[in-house]
């Protein structure tokens, strides 16, 4: 007969073995792979309330060049990033509720927490990872004949944004790992929903691509 006890005590020992990897990355990136510039940056670079003219700055270029798609477009980048914010903070975070770091009390006098105060809430997975990936991903797959491979560029910005929460001591590297998985399943799942249903996005104007 098979001993279940020995395989939920291997995946304990892996799950431990996992946890303690990621604390020591956490540690490396947040304490050893540092600089004073990017002690500055990174506060102000993971804000979502800096990336407000981006985000509107693409609604006016879709209602410009997306012709009738545009608004259809912009719904449907909405939706996805509820559905993705609404699956990692309501749904993942409290079904797991993991301690984010900077409230870790096992890592008080160890870390750096360069925000004015720790964020609310649990730590697994990143929404700020979920979403932009997310977003990212939505973006790219229902825009490919638009932006090219310049899309490819978002999944970069969404990543930065990603790696500055670990930076700043507010998420470890599995809360992003995960959430960014999370998400470009979401971006995936939406943007080939809107594909199928209304059709990628060209240009209006003599299907002229950006990337061009």
């Amino acid at each position: 007969m098979f001993d279940y006890s020995l395989l939920q005590s291997f995946f304990q020992r892996l799950l431990q073995t996992i946890l303690e990897w990621d604390s020591w990355l956490f540690l490396k990136i947040n304490t050893v792979f540092t600089h004073p510039i990017l002690d500055k940056i990174f506060p102000l670079w993971r804000d979502s309330e800096l990336w407000v003219p981006f985000y509107l700055f693409l609604i006016v270029l879709a209602i410009v060049n997306f012709g009738k798609k545009a608004w259809s477009w912009i719904l449907f980048a909405i939706i996805n990033v509820t559905l993705t914010d609404q699956a990692s903070s309501s749904l993942i975070k409290n079904w797991f509720a993991r301690v984010r770091p900077c409230n870790e009390e096992l890592l008080y006098g160890k870390m750096r927490l360069l925000l004015e105060h720790c964020s609310g809430g649990f730590s697994f997975t990143s929404s700020h990872a979920t979403n932009h990936f997310g977003f990212a991903m939505f973006v790219f797959l229902t825009t490919k004949d638009v932006f090219g491979k310049w899309g490819r560029w978002l999944f970069v910005w969404a990543a930065t944004i990603s790696y500055g929460q670990v930076y700043v001591g507010v998420h470890y590297p599995v809360d992003i790992l995960f959430g960014a998985l999370l998400g470009i399943c979401i971006g995936t799942l939406t943007a080939g929903y809107y594909n199928r249903k209304i059709g990628p996005i060209t240009l209006v104007q003599n299907e002229t691509s950006l990337s061009s």
